[in-house]
């Protein structure tokens, strides 16, 4: 199957889509389109919405506002034996199914060290994709979740980049964290 090349993807779903040799940009103005953007001012303080120990370290989540980018603090290496999914804040949407098309805002972090490697936060807007297109544990994490719900998810190498993802800093092995924000779903 030959692989599309995204234009206006961040480099995580380039990566994923360069991994699932799919990529497509949602077309016209249908319920995934997104409204708005993703807030890109830090989180400050708060009471993490998740706190999970795995089976090395640890991580805290809190999920987005509408004024501010997740917070993931992790506690380094963070590892995971099996891929765990969190709804932060449940949406009143529709259910994603797992063939949809969806636009969200997110941000990942890697587990061995804590550091960000990819987040649409960063840019300010919202990344639309199908997810049978996308990394195993992204599809975990939205697949059966609501439109409008913030969900985190941690990875297990196996449902992220078995073999590491080099040009993202991803080595083998390596645990990943999502903090997801579902905006729309069409499919």
């Amino acid at each position: 199957m030959a692989s599309v090349k995204p234009t206006r993807l961040s480099s995580f779903i380039a990566l994923a889509a360069s991994v699932a040799a799919l990529a497509l940009p949602l077309a016209g103005t249908g319920p995934a389109a997104a409204a708005g953007s993703c807030p890109t001012a830090a989180a400050a303080g708060g009471t993490p919405e998740w706190t999970l120990t795995g089976d090395t370290g640890s991580i805290a989540v809190t999920g987005s506002t509408e004024t501010a980018a997740p917070r993931v603090e992790v506690s380094p290496p963070f590892t995971v034996t099996s891929t765990q999914v969190h709804t932060l804040q449940a949406g009143n949407g529709p259910v994603v199914p797992a063939t949809a098309k969806v636009s969200v805002c997110y941000l990942g972090v890697n587990g061995r060290d804590g550091s960000v490697f990819d987040s649409s936060y960063r840019t300010g807007a919202p990344v639309d994709f199908p997810l049978d297109g996308v990394i195993p544990g992204f599809q975990k994490a939205i697949a059966g979740q609501t439109v409008g719900s913030t969900v985190a998810v941690a990875m297990t190498s196996a449902d992220g980049y078995p073999d590491g993802q080099p040009s993202a800093g991803i080595r083998q092995g390596d645990t990943l964290i999502f903090a997801i924000k579902i905006l729309g779903a069409s499919g």
